[in-house]
């Protein structure tokens, strides 16, 4: 039958029904689908920028910032930024989350599976971390652009090279962003628990220098970067030094993650390169550890000798990865956090991570920021899955914060 000529236009849907369930699940195995390694997140960003079109966003909120060529990796594309004006008054709120994945995930072919999405894919993780959070970001601005709901000023980013040293986010353009007072990331398991608070990282490029020799004629000419290196490490570990670290009341980690070097087994070994880390809560701890390991290294490239009295040399290169944050429960974004969460009938928990988040960097740099999870499991490996019923509630909580003092 024929609509009226002047039959009312329909009435937008409610935002909580804008985009339905299974909408969102399409959305997040979309994302997870398109391959995306850190430096290489142009198509993931072309595929939520089509979402949006599609939605009617005009495209003059769209930007893109130049994070990435301050990156010292470089890479494709920057940070997408979106940024609206309110239709109610209010303090700003952001939502990020970022679209880099690790490695093992490209090639992922998401499908359902028990109530979680997992990868058909045997060879592969799923990237649940973090296109999870970046679907509950898109579902959330798709469901506002539908229904029409009033809402306060807002930002939505979606970051880059989070995986590589949280660049992203260490770089992005705060003028774009519109300096909000709340924001609000999406990236880890239950989303009942509202991160606070996380770890700083301090990352080392240890570079070992020894002097070859022929290892079967003359070892005793030679000074191996491979001695020194295991007496520094083994130093480290029998002090109490490397792995989980406790001295009195102080607390953290640190970690020789990487060591490359050497051409044969009948040479002495003359240079090796080992990448490190170190963690702490407390900046001054972590400096201490910093301290510690570079004390090791030099202490056993002293001991290592030839029989000329020739002895090994390190060079420590080291830069804060991100720092150090723990915001107060009274704090305006956590506390909005959890009446988001209380407000679904939900119980939250508030949590301090000994890993790095995009919320480091943005708190530093003046962007208060708490991290819900959205139901990411076993990330960064084969056999990942992602918790449909979680995701489900972190975009509800989403959207909740969204719509700030009005009623989602």
């Amino acid at each position: 039958m024929p609509a009226k000529k002047n039959a009312p236009p329909a009435k937008p849907p409610a935002p909580e029904r804008a985009v339905t369930d299974a909408e969102a699940l399409r959305l997040v195995m979309k994302l997870m689908a398109i391959p995306g390694r850190s430096c290489e997140e142009r198509l993931v960003m072309d595929a939520i920028v089509a979402e949006l079109s599609s939605a009617g966003l005009d495209q003059k909120h769209v930007r893109f910032d130049n994070a990435h060529k301050k990156s010292p990796f470089k890479g494709e594309v920057g940070n997408l930024i979106v940024k609206l004006p309110g239709t109610v008054r209010g303090p700003r709120r952001m939502f990020s989350a970022h679209v880099d994945t690790v490695p093992i995930c490209v090639g992922c072919r998401p499908k359902r599976k028990d109530g979680r999405i997992v990868s058909g894919n045997p060879e592969t993780g799923l990237g649940g971390d973090d296109r999870a959070g970046a679907a509950v970001v898109l579902a959330t601005l798709l469901a506002l652009l539908r229904s029409g709901v009033d809402h306060p000023p807002l930002t939505f980013l979606w970051t880059v090279q989070e995986e590589i040293g949280l660049c992203g986010a260490r770089s992005v353009s705060l003028s774009q962003l519109g300096r909000p007072p709340l924001a609000f990331n999406f990236d880890g398991s239950s989303p009942t628990k509202i991160t606070i608070g996380a770890t700083g990282g301090y990352r080392m490029k240890i570079e070992v220098t020894g002097v070859p020799s022929h290892a079967g004629n003359a070892p005793e000419e030679g000074v191996s970067a491979i001695s020194i290196a295991a007496l520094a490490i083994a130093d480290l570990t029998r002090r109490g030094w490397h792995g989980r670290i406790q001295k009195g009341g102080r607390r953290g980690t640190s970690n020789v993650g990487v060591i490359a070097g050497g051409q044969a087994t009948n040479v002495v070994t003359d240079r090796v390169v080992l990448r490190a880390e170190a963690r702490s809560h407390d900046p001054e701890f972590r400096q201490q550890i910093v301290g510690e390991m570079e004390q090791a290294f030099h202490t056993a490239a002293a001991k290592v000798k030839n029989t000329a009295g020739d002895c090994g040399r390190v060079r420590f290169d080291g830069n804060l990865d991100y720092e150090s944050f723990r915001l107060s429960p009274t704090h305006d974004a956590v506390r909005a956090a959890v009446a988001a969460v209380e407000s679904l009938g939900e119980d939250h928990e508030l949590a301090v991570a000994n890993g790095g988040l995009d919320a480091n960097w943005l708190t530093h740099r003046g962007v208060p920021t708490v991290s819900f999870g959205c139901g990411q499991r076993g990330i960064h490996k084969i056999g990942e899955e992602l918790v449909i019923e979680e995701i489900q509630l972190a975009r509800r909580l989403a959207l909740r914060l969204a719509v700030g003092d009005a009623s989602a």
